[in-house]
């Protein structure tokens, strides 16, 4: 990597966060990226791009996602899998719209503009490709394996979570591409090296002291087969299953009446939450897991969604970070042997303290070189 420029910082110099609220990870990275830079110094702003569209459009980008992950996922790994072109044919329709709201931030001549969503980086390279802004633009990949709809050709640099996640996205057409250590919050970080008390974090919570506790999740909407998840990690006897439920308020009263599952609507205090586990279940690859995996805490994908959730459990599994559990025959002991110490290093932990951090990344020549 380029020396980068934090060794004689300049403040003052602004950057633009772009993301879309679809589901809460793409803003979660965005504010822990927005945050970063605050604490070097940088002012930022952060937009939501489905708020930029005209009418209802944008509201109806989040519901589509979430009924067709929820009610029609063979649809949706099909439109993944084959209709790459249609997608984004479709994705640049939808930012037409746009085009000219992102034109005015420009105006504020920013440092930089970082997207943490397809959307964003699409319509930020699209503009880059058009000549219309001339600031630079950075794509923040937030999954493990890339889409080919992340990628844009004009945008100047894409920020990969891992070596194999930068391999999906050197196929796909980008260029620049530099491993990073992930958007986490400084407060998810230290679960690791803070310990803090488990009893009083399940006291707080008003979870059971005793005992494994497994949290499952679908991320903050609820989605996927979190109900028969739940189930089967309660017959399994691999603990009791603590089902996030989020957003998700069908799913919250499905459990009222089930004694071995406990169930929780939104929780903002992830660190909490993590400080009262013993291993989270997830089943998207998304921003819980990175969370579990820099809080220390073990995680494994089961059930996983249709499309994104089964490319992101696949990359996971093959970088050796979070195991692939593929049946129930495997739940209990695949459960127990993620939570058992190994006495080998943390692959994740490891290699964080190599890698540039987004902000040394960003400010890095060639991409910012005037800053």
């Amino acid at each position: 990597m380029s020396d980068h420029l934090l060794g004689t910082p300049r403040t003052g110099g602004l950057i633009d966060v772009v993301s879309a609220s679809v589901g809460a990870g793409h803003l979660a990275a965005a504010r822990a990226i927005a945050a970063q830079f605050e604490e070097h110094g940088y002012p930022t702003r952060l937009w939501d791009i489905l708020d930029l569209m005209p009418g209802s459009l944008g509201q109806l980008i989040r519901t589509t996602y979430v009924r067709q992950v929820q009610i029609a996922p063979s649809t949706y790994r099909w439109m993944l899998r084959s209709q790459a072109g249609t997608l984004d044919w479709l994705m640049h329709q939808a930012l037409r719209p746009v085009y000219r709201r992102v034109l005015q931030m420009a105006a504020a001549h920013p440092l930089a503009m970082i997207s943490t969503h397809p959307l964003g980086s699409q319509a930020l390279g699209e503009l880059r490709a058009r000549g219309l802004i001339d600031v630079p633009v950075a794509t923040y990949l937030t999954d493990m394996s890339v889409h080919p709809t992340w990628v844009h050709l004009s945008v100047d640099l894409h920020l990969a979570l891992h070596e194999l996640a930068a391999e999906d996205a050197r196929r796909a057409g980008a260029r620049h591409i530099e491993v990073v250590r992930p958007a986490v919050r400084d407060c998810v970080t230290e679960v690791r090296s803070l310990p803090r008390s488990t009893v009083a974090a399940r006291q707080a919570l008003g979870l059971p002291h005793h005992g494994r506790l497994i949290l499952v999740t679908g991320g903050s909407e609820g989605l996927g087969d979190l109900d028969r998840s739940a189930h089967e990690i309660a017959t399994s006897r691999a603990g009791t299953p603590v089902v996030l439920c989020g957003r998700n308020r069908r799913l919250l009263r499905q459990f009222t009446a089930n004694r071995s599952v406990i169930a929780l609507s939104w929780i903002d205090d992830v660190p909490l939450l993590l400080t009262a586990a013993d291993c989270v279940v997830q089943n998207a690859g998304g921003m819980m897991s990175l969370e579990a995996l820099a809080a220390g805490v073990p995680v494994v994908t089961y059930r996983c969604i249709a499309g994104h959730g089964e490319t992101n459990a696949s990359v996971l599994d093959r970088a050796g970070l979070v195991p692939w559990i593929r049946s129930y025959a495997q739940l209990g002991e695949g459960i127990s042997k993620a939570i058992a110490p190994t006495g080998r290093p943390d692959p994740w932990s490891t290699t964080l303290a190599i890698r540039p951090s987004i902000v040394q990344a960003v400010l890095s020549p060639p991409l910012c070189q005037s800053a």
